[in-house]
């Protein structure tokens, strides 16, 4: 059976004002004690399998889970046991009989969760959701994470009852999504504390930086990951994967920011986890950009979102270059030291990440992602899918000889047997659609070294979107002559990335020189800087433009 269910965390200075409202209405309380195993090779989570065994009060069961068809939906098989038993024999003849059977080491414990769960329904007009409030322990050897989550699970109705909850909970008690399921938590940790039980067993004056290391690996940042898009899908069910991977890149690294795991006793969010969050946001407008006209409009509320975050991050982010990649190359290169930094942004980037704006938005973007509406029917660029019906009275049955011409109505007409779908029409309109934007990238910018500076950045941008892009549609496109490509068009980006990073450190230090004379340094050493990638920025255009064509 299939389940759909959302799950925030919940941040220490709202745990107490959850447990109040989930009292509130009958509730009831339950003490889970759950097993979860895998092989040393972790070969169940590779499957992206997870089989557990949970204590309900008295009771166990045996539960294997996978993922689902979007983001809030899993298979889950559960079956009754009579104590702390696995019995694998139940999966035979089931879909997971082939993957369970295809294991090769040993099953073992590999971590394991302690909580307290109050439970509690609601009822909506779109259906009725569960109430699951999770606070405990996630243990693997002798590392621990806290468990501090809410869940909304659908019990009757439609997906909309599970979003028109969450979102009252969301905004009461600043909520937090974290895309992660306990099992993915748990894996991740127990893969930890056998990095750490490596660096123990070989012992040095370097232990302690290896350890952090080690750790600092758990909250890595979340970049971007391949899409499979099929040949038979339609634009709408395309954006609505590539979408899904937008915005996984997006939450998980908010997620850090926001401190989910450490708040209160670890920084793990840094400079790369906003650089990868707004990567993200970048990769999910190229989608919206690729798919213009295919799919139905993008609600105003999520591109107002869209534009405020990405702004509000963005500042956070040209604080960090400044300070972590051009002031350090300035210092190097012999600039007297300025006793200043940039002034902060006006909310950091944790502030933002676990805020209640951003996180509505999130929320927004995800129910959209799992039903992208098609575009509407059009005919001459006017829907037809009515009739297009008029306020002007209807034509009359007979027309005198010399009377007006009423308004002119054309039919929708919907044939008997609807026409064999071209099963690459989506792989036509994304080759087109690529292919134009190459060559308005490619024409541009052969004339880079005439372009002034606003131009520029917006030839960065197209290019931007059309490497995303690129890589959205990979799975669909000739992977030789891509390849080949792909690496012209990273060489343009990385050239224009750093003019981009010289130009905002410029204005930065142009403010300095009142002040702090040595500034003018930085100014020097920036403008020599520019003009050398001026140059590289050319030929790398060139080279892009006299490029094989990817598209065929």
């Amino acid at each position: 059976m299939s389940e759909q269910e959302l799950k925030l965390h919940v941040p220490t200075a709202s745990r107490q004002a959850v447990l109040r409202e989930i009292k509130q209405r009958e509730a009831t309380r339950i003490r889970l004690h759950a097993m979860y195993f895998d092989t040393p090779e972790r070969e169940l989570a590779r499957a992206r399998i997870a089989i557990r065994l949970r204590q309900e009060g008295r009771d166990w069961v045996q539960t294997l889970k996978m993922p689902g068809i979007n983001a809030i939906t899993r298979i889950e098989l559960n079956h009754p046991r009579p104590g702390p038993v696995l019995d694998l024999s139940v999966y035979a003849g089931t879909e997971v009989e082939a993957a369970l059977a295809a294991i090769k080491g040993e099953l073992g414990l590999r971590y394991e969760t302690d909580v307290q769960r109050m439970l509690r329904k609601v009822r909506t007009r779109y259906g009725t959701v569960e109430l699951a409030y999770d606070t405990g322990i996630l243990r693997a050897g002798a590392l621990e994470l806290p468990i501090s989550e809410l869940e909304f699970e659908l019990v009757s109705g439609r997906p909309a009852a599970i979003f028109a909850v969450a979102r009252g909970w969301q905004q009461r008690h600043n909520l937090v999504l974290d895309p992660r399921s306990k099992s993915e938590r748990g894996d991740a940790l127990a893969q930890l504390a056998q990095r750490l039980a490596d660096v123990d067993a070989v012992p040095g004056d370097d232990i302690d930086s290896r350890r952090a290391q080690a750790i600092a690996l758990f909250w890595a940042p979340r970049g971007a990951a391949s899409v499979k898009l099929r040949e038979d899908m339609t634009a709408a069910q395309a954006m609505g994967r590539i979408a899904a991977e937008c915005l996984d890149q997006i939450a998980r690294n908010a997620a850090v920011l926001a401190e989910v795991d450490t708040e209160g006793v670890y920084r793990a969010g840094n400079s790369e986890h906003v650089h990868q969050l707004r990567v993200g946001i970048r990769r999910l407008r190229s989608a919206w950009k690729l798919f213009d006209g295919w799919i139905g409009p993008i609600p105003e509320a999520i591109m107002q979102g869209v534009r405020a975050h990405f702004a509000a991050f963005g500042a956070n982010r040209d604080q960090d270059v400044l300070n972590e990649t051009v002031a350090p190359a300035l210092m190097r290169a012999g600039m007297p030291v300025i006793p200043m930094e940039a002034a902060p942004p006006e909310q950091d980037a944790r502030a933002i990440a676990g805020g209640k704006a951003f996180q509505a938005w999130l929320l927004e973007l995800l129910e959209w992602s799992l039903d992208v509406p098609p575009a509407l029917p059009t005919s001459d660029g006017l829907p037809v899918a009515n009739g297009m019906p008029s306020d002007a009275a209807p034509e009359p049955a007979i027309r005198l000889e010399g009377g007006i011409a009423g308004p002119s109505v054309k039919p929708t007409i919907i044939p008997m047997l609807a026409p064999e779908p071209d099963p690459q029409q989506l792989h036509k309109q994304l080759a087109r659609r690529l292919h134009r934007w190459h060559s308005k990238v490619a024409d541009q910018g052969t004339q880079f070294a005439t372009l002034d500076i606003p131009t520029r950045h917006e030839l960065r941008k197209r290019g931007k979107r059309l490497r995303y892009s690129l890589a959205f549609a990979e799975s669909l496109l000739p992977p030789s002559k891509l390849r080949g490509y792909r690496k012209l068009l990273s060489r343009v980006q990385d050239i224009l990335g750093e003019i981009n990073d010289l130009a905002v450190a410029k204005d930065y230090y142009e403010s300095c020189t009142a002040t702090h004379p040595q500034a003018w340094f930085a100014l020097g050493w920036i403008s020599a800087r520019l003009e050398e990638l001026a140059v590289d920025a050319q030929r790398a255009f060139d080279d892009l433009a006299s490029s094989k064509p990817f598209w065929k």
